[in-house]
């Protein structure tokens, strides 16, 4: 069954929601569809609070060391952390309350090509069970290639079913945005969806696109219900009118 899982996305040390493409190093901001006037460990004590499990923190670039400290203090061993995640610091941040660890950018070498020794010494270190990989991904002519920094980078590495066939034994779990329509709140990847949907070898939980609560419940049809989904600019929680919070913790209680 499909489940709904929160998200607290950080970004300049603020709660926001922005339209994932436009994440940019250099050049104007991002697009920004919501900024919180509310703390980090205010939405973490909220999804402790209606037993929404398996959320993510993700931090958006530099700027977040602290605002990320602050939600996993609020909930510890209740979220995964995720952005800017290496070898060198992945203990440290599961130290400090995360409970796994999401790594994308390190895995590939110059930001590309995706490094097999890499996911192998990760997961030897923290152990499998504390590691979520995300393949965030763009579409490119034959399928969807996995993007790095921020979505910035296209890599060496095709998203398809070998590539989760490859990778399960390293991890606990998948993420996977669908970067193409992050933020814009106009209808989910149905491709990509019924794609995982087609593999049971671990979680994945998808996020990218959901408007309404049919977006929800497509995804729930697409995969079989294999498929986890998170919502972000849609949901009112962030200034969005699409969904309402209260509709996707009675989704959950079903």
């Amino acid at each position: 069954m499909t489940k709904f899982r929160p998200c607290i996305d950080l970004h300049s040390g603020k709660v926001k929601q922005i339209v994932g493409g436009t994440l940019k190093d250099e050049g104007p901001g991002p697009t920004e569809n919501f900024v919180s006037e509310k703390s980090p460990a205010w939405f973490a004590k909220k999804f402790r609070d209606d037993g929404l499990d398996g959320g993510h923190v993700i931090k958006l670039g530099p700027g977040n060391e602290e605002a990320a400290q602050e939600a996993l203090q609020a909930w510890p061993g209740g979220l995964q952390l995720g952005g800017g995640i290496q070898r060198e610091n992945a203990e440290e941040w599961i130290r400090a309350g995360a409970s796994e660890i999401i790594v994308t950018s390190w895995l590939f070498e110059d930001s590309v090509k995706f490094s097999e020794i890499k996911v192998k010494e990760l997961s030897e270190a923290v152990g499998a069970k504390k590691l979520v990989i995300d393949l965030s991904c763009r579409r490119s002519q034959g399928g969807w290639i996995v993007a790095t920094n921020r979505w910035q980078t296209m890599t060496d590495l095709e998203l398809n079913l070998a590539t989760l066939d490859r990778l399960a034994p390293w991890c606990e779990e998948f993420l996977i945005h669908a970067a193409d329509v992050e933020g814009l709140c106009g209808g989910i990847d149905e491709d990509l969806v019924k794609m995982l949907g087609g593999w049971s070898g671990r979680k994945i939980t998808y996020a990218g696109g959901a408007a309404t609560m049919d977006d929800v419940r497509l995804v729930e049809e697409l995969s079989g219900g294999t498929i986890d989904v998170t919502v972000g600019s849609s949901l009112d929680l962030f200034g969005g009118s699409g969904i309402r919070y209260e509709e996707l913790v009675a989704w959950n209680r079903r």
